[in-house]
This record gives C-alpha cells, structure tokens and sequence, in this order.
C-alpha cells in the first residue's frame, strides 16, 4: 500500500484531473448528529474531481477507484500516532468488500470539504475521528459498492439482486466477474443510489478486528515523511530567536557577525523574533548563537509559578464565578448535611513535550505558497500562512505530513509564520526548526487550575451534596475567540459529573495568568477528574466506606460505568493486593468513552513504585481493538509522566526545564504491568486517543492515601515526600 510520502495530495488531484476515466465518490452530511446524505459528485474522473469540489460545499471523503483498478482514499484528519491512516480506511474497505492493502492513502488538502462538524473546522482533535467517521465513510464505501453492481448488472443485463462484491470484483450468479476498476467508467454515470444499507455488525470482515497499522512500514524503513524529513529543491534553513522570557519582544539587534559566517543568507526580524536563514540548519544555529539581541521582557519578567497559584487563588475567593451546572440546591443541600467536607486541588503547567520538535516548511512564489507542515489544523495553518505571505488564503496549499507526536500542540500555529516570511525574503524555500530548547521554553502550555470542592453526606452517607469551582485561565479565548459565558473546554468531565448527586453546582472563574495556554491531551479532563476522583475517595473515607462501594452506591443510573468499575475491580483483585502493596481507583466518562482504573503501587523509602495498572474501556464498537488497546496503553503512559513529574517552572518570566533531562518522561524500566481490558459492545464509537490520561493522576494518589494516609491535593507526585502521615 502506498502512503502519503510516495503519492501526495497533488499527485491525486493531479491524476483524478488527468485520467480518463474512474469513479469518484463524494459524500455530503448535515451537521453532526444528522444521518449522512450520498450527494453529488459521481462523474468521469476527467475534470470530475475539480467539479465536484467546487459544487459541493460540505465534502467529508472523497473515494477514487481508477480504470487500473486503484483505490484512494483521501484521509481527513491528521495521522499523529493515533491510527487514523488505519483506522479510517478500514471503514470504507469494509463497506467495499476489499483488502485493507488494496488501498492508497492520501492526505486531505484544505478545503470546506474536510470539516468536522463536532469541531467546527478542519481539526483534529477532541478524540472524535473515528466517531465523525464512522457513518460516512461507512456510507461512502456502501454507495460506491452499490453503484459498481449495478453498473455490472446493467452490462450483463440482469438483476442487480443476483450479483455481489467482493474482493474487489463484482460477481454475478453465474460466477462471472468484473474487477472494480473494469466498472469504473459506468459506474460513474449510474445515479447515486438512495436508501443505501450499511452492513450489519455481524457481516463485519474487517470492523472489529485487529488489524497491523499500514503506517508502520514506511516508519521502520524510513520512508514516511514527517516534517523534518522535508526536502526540497534548493531549500536552505533556518533558526529563530525568540525572546527568553515569555511575552517578550525585540528591543535591538546586531547582527553583523552573524551574517559574515558560513552558510548565512540572510538575518531578518520577524513577528516570531529573529530569524536566521542559511545552507544547512548546523549553520543557522551557530549563527543564530553569534547574534547580539536585546530584548524587552515586558510584563512577565517578575511571573513565576507562586505568583501564578497566588494569583488563582485570589480570583477564586472573590467568589463562584460563572455557573456551569447548577442542579438541585447545593448550598442549602451542604447546610443541611450530616457531614461536610471541603478541599483545594492544585494542577500546575505542563508541556506537550512532543518527540518532534515544531517545524515547517514554505516555499513563496509570486502566485502561491506551498505550505509543508505538521498541523492538525489546516484551515488555520493556512490562512495563516496566507496572512504572513501577503496572499489570499485560496493561493496557499497545506500538505500535512506525518506527525512525530500532536498533543493538541499542533492546534497551534506559532511555528508557521517564520517559515513564510523567509521564504518569501530569500525567494526559495525554507524550513524554520525548532530545537528541544525553543520546544521546551516557548511551548504553549497545559493552564494551571485551582479547583475548590465540597461534599456533603447525609446520616446514611449517601452524597447528597456537591459544589465545584473551577479558576483557571481559558485556552478557547486566545485560540477561537470570542468565548461568551463559560468556558466548555475548561469545565470538560466536571459538568459531566457521572454520579447520583440530587444538589450539584460547578462554576468557572476565568483568570488569565499573562502567558499564553494551549490544549494539552485529554485537556481539562485531567484536571478535573484528578480532583473528582481524589474527592470521591475522600468522601469515602469520611463516609466510612470502601471506595468502591461509595462509588457503586452512586452509580444506580449508569450501567456502562457500573460495568467497567467492577470488572477494573475484580481483573485488579481489589481489596487482595499482595503484601506491601496498595491498590487506588478511579473512573471516568468521556469522550463517550467510559473508563476505569486501579493502580498498584508499594512505596520503599519515600520511594513510590508503580507495579500495575488496569484499565477496563467501553468505548463502544470498535474499528481496530488492537489501535484501541494501543491508545489506551499510550494514554497512560502519557498520564503517568504528567502525575509524577510533570510540572513547568517559571522563574523571572523564563521557563526552566529546557530538556528531557530536566522535564523527565516515564522510561522503559519505570513501565509498570498494563492489563487493558476492551469491553464488547453494540453502543456507538467512542474516543479513545486523550480518555486513558485523566484517571491516571487520581488512581494513583488514592493508591499513595491507602498506603501512607496522606491526601496528595496537587501534582505531580514526585515533588512530594510519601512518608507516613
């Protein structure tokens, strides 16, 4: 199967332009929630693609099955490591009765097209591509499926009833075959068939079973294109200089040295700071090195992370803020409680920490831009390069390449811009790379939360009463303003509170903190479940109860959640840890996904050890389990560096850690034993790639609380001594 570094989005629109004859299938669906309509778009391949995507405005996937019977699929959202390039084939594949290794990938371009309604653009994220997917391309492939029998029938002159697809081929009643590609050209004059019949679940070939990665190969023998394996005629390189501390801006430059040395074509101060072009990348850094900046710290220069906790928690006493929720009455409800209790969590700044650090590559010309790129928003990434070129959006092309590692920190656009004004000042193209440094300490971070929270239990210690407030700065403001009222991105799994509680409030007081925030995986899901779950296990304890069964009690009208908790429970043996072992537990809704966790841990001199983590999913039906399980296995992972080590420190305005050696990542040694368990079901796909992170944090603090009695209320873990309490 060919990938998208040997068979670009411009090689397809290319070939769909020129070939003389194919089917090209486009689908167009209201918005999200809506059942998806087949729509125009079937034609010869000749000026058909270019037709199509001009009369059809809402284009999600597009299918070509060409006259040498090639099949391409045109994927619409960012391959990261989450399996897209996997997982959405097999959708149509399924749908087409053909080999997963029958088709050809290709990377969507910009367009309206490739919008995805749940996100209001061409985004990837929020963990739902599979779920955007999962009727469309399902519906594509069954259309086009449709249309090629009955092309066949209509040449052999019988009942498109007595004919069927597979492998492939359309086969007949009487064991004739035509392969797909022989029925390309009529098939693409039938009419586009109405009331078309997804398959059900149990004629499945491929939904539901494992399958390898078809993005695998190309990276175990280098031939996938990621953004730094970018080459192209006559491209020079460059570095940026950006001001140390954050916020700040350019005051002077000398750079006289810099330009008489080797390799250097040109210095030049940008939006984004200095930037230095030369023939090789070892060549700009040294240059960039050699410049004389001043720069002007501006308003941050006295910031540090004390001043931001102080500053939270001074917004949060001034009072509740913005209601979110509000069910019930939760400050009579508390009055009268039996029993009350109230606690203050702390999350701090976290980095993406992506393995490959920012980078683009632009190539300016007089009539366009080629954009060349890791991004998983191409919309935004285009106009802003459109913006910084001095050119109409329509005039710049988005390639996306492979991506070493998104984290929602590809949402961004703050490496784009360099990159397009260099090449536009030297006249060829450029490739603008950021070191681990400038990742490290210019990052767009995960915002800091202080969240209050209060309970209440009535004489039979059942939670009767429940108040959240949540103060931390908004990512959505800065990033898709205007933001009116309550922030949903920061209230994610706290509005969505999964247990029986009749008197339930949560608030939002938005306080910025001066420096600017991004989405960070599983975004304020972690925070905030961090603080749900660690609280539950309080009101356990004060309850006098066993955490799990506190919870149970509370679940009476959640039966997926039920499920999960109590098979994570017995697959961990809980309550049977091993001697010197301390099991904790935590659970989840989201993404509409449910989850639970059980942490295993023993602590040895303050020393915490994690030994095991079980994790049991119902994330509905599934594509790929062994993508699913893949994900899962990585969110934890993913949560287990954020809970023990995670932390940004700012000192002066200036972030410390610069390095991996400093901002430390789990190890292969620290690993503990993953038991993931993938619950069966018949309920809708779920997300998968952000909803293992956020239980991590909270299982493992409650596991620390059975094991010292000590209540963990910030993070991360490694910061604090687990002695006795």
């Amino acid at each position: 199967m060919r990938a998208v570094s040997d068979f670009s989005r411009r090689d397809f629109l290319n070939a769909t332009a020129t070939l003389s004859g194919g089917l090209i299938l486009a689908m167009t669906l209201p918005g999200r929630g809506g059942k998806p309509n087949s729509a125009a778009a079937a034609g010869a391949a000749s000026g058909a693609a270019g037709t199509a995507h001009r009369s059809v405005s809402q284009l999600n996937a597009w299918l070509k099955i060409a006259r040498d019977n090639s099949i391409t699929v045109i994927v619409d959202r960012s391959e990261m490591g989450q399996g897209v390039y996997t997982a959405l084939p097999m959708l149509l594949a399924e749908e087409l009765n053909i080999s997963l290794d029958a088709i050809q990938i290709v990377a969507a371009p910009v367009g309206d097209a490739y919008i995805n309604p749940g996100n209001g653009g061409q985004v990837t994220g929020t963990s739902n591509s599979v779920q955007d997917a999962w009727d469309k391309l399902r519906m594509a492939g069954a259309t086009a499926r449709t249309m090629l029998i009955s092309a066949a029938a209509q040449r052999w002159q019988v009942d498109p009833a007595s004919c069927h697809a597979e492998r492939g081929t359309v086969v007949n009643a009487h064991g004739k075959a035509l392969t797909y590609g022989e029925l390309a050209d009529s098939a693409a004059k039938q009419p586009i068939p109405k009331d078309v019949k997804l398959k059900p679940k149990i004629d499945f070939q491929l939904i539901g079973k494992s399958r390898l990665r078809t993005d695998t190969p190309g990276k175990i023998d280098g031939s996938a294109e990621f953004g730094l394996d970018v080459k192209l005629p006559g491209m020079l390189y460059a570095a940026l200089a950006q001001s140390p501390v954050l916020g700040g801006k350019l005051q002077s430059l000398d750079s006289g040295a810099a330009e008489k040395m080797p390799g250097v074509r040109k210095v030049m101060t940008t939006q984004s700071g200095v930037v230095v072009v030369a023939d090789h990348f070892w060549q700009a850094l040294k240059a960039r090195n050699a410049l004389g900046v001043t720069w002007d710290p501006g308003p941050n220069v006295r910031l540090d992370n004390a001043a931001i906790h102080a500053l939270l928690k001074k917004t949060a006493a001034a009072g509740d803020g913005l209601s979110a929720r509000a069910d019930g009455d939760a400050a009579a409800a508390l009055k009268s409680a039996k029993q009350r209790l109230s606690a203050a969590y702390y999350l701090p700044l976290l980095a993406h920490a992506t393995m490959e650090p920012m980078n683009c590559t632009a190539d300016v010309k007089a009539d366009g831009c080629d954009l060349y790129v890791g991004t998983q928003v191409q919309q935004v990434a285009q106009t802003t390069a459109a913006t910084a070129a001095g050119l109409a959006p329509a005039q710049v092309r988005v390639f996306t390449t492979l991506i070493g590692g998104g984290f929602g920190r590809r949402l961004d656009i703050d490496f784009i811009p360099a990159a397009v004004e260099a090449s536009k000042a030297v006249g060829k193209p450029v490739k603008v790379i950021w070191t681990r440094e400038d990742d490290m300490t210019h990052d767009t971070y995960r915002p800091p939360a202080y969240e209050e929270v209060s309970g209440g239990l009535d004489a039979a210690g059942k939670l009767i009463a429940w108040k959240l407030h949540i103060t931390s700065p908004s990512i959505t403001e800065r990033m898709f303003p205007p933001v009116k009222g309550v922030d949903d991105s920061v209230i994610e799994a706290a509005v969505n509170n999964l247990y029986d509680v009749p008197n339930l409030a949560v608030s939002y007081s938005r306080q910025e903190i001066g420096i600017d925030v991004g989405y960070l995986r599983s975004v304020s899901h972690a925070p905030n479940c961090f603080v749900i779950e660690s609280f539950m296990d309080e009101l356990a304890a004060a309850a006098g109860m066993n955490p799990f069964d506190f919870r149970m009690q509370h679940l009476a009208k959640k039966p997926r959640q039920r499920r999960v908790l109590q098979l994570a429970a017995e697959r961990a043996g809980w309550g049977k840890a091993p001697s010197g072992r301390y099991q904790g537990m935590a659970l989840m809704e989201g993404y509409t996904t449910h989850l639970a966790q059980v942490a295993e841990i023993s602590i040895v001199g303050g020393e915490l050890r994690v030994h095991k983590i079980v994790c049991v999913v119902d994330c509905g039906q599934m594509v790929n389990p062994r993508i699913v399980e893949s994900q899962i296995e990585s969110g934890i992972v993913f949560g287990l560096t954020a809970a023990l080590w995670g932390d940004v420190t700012i000192v002066g305005g200036r972030v410390q850690q610069t390095n991996f050696n400093n901002y430390r990542l789990l190890r292969n040694n620290e690993l503990p034993e993953l038991d993931v368990h993938l619950v069966d079901s018949d309920e809708a796909p779920g997300g998968i790639g952000e909803a293992a992170v956020p239980l991590v944090a909270p299982a493992l603090c409650n596991a620390i609380f059975t094991a010292t009695g000590k209540r963990l209320r910030a993070l991360p873990i490694g910061t604090q001594k687990l002695q006795k309490a």
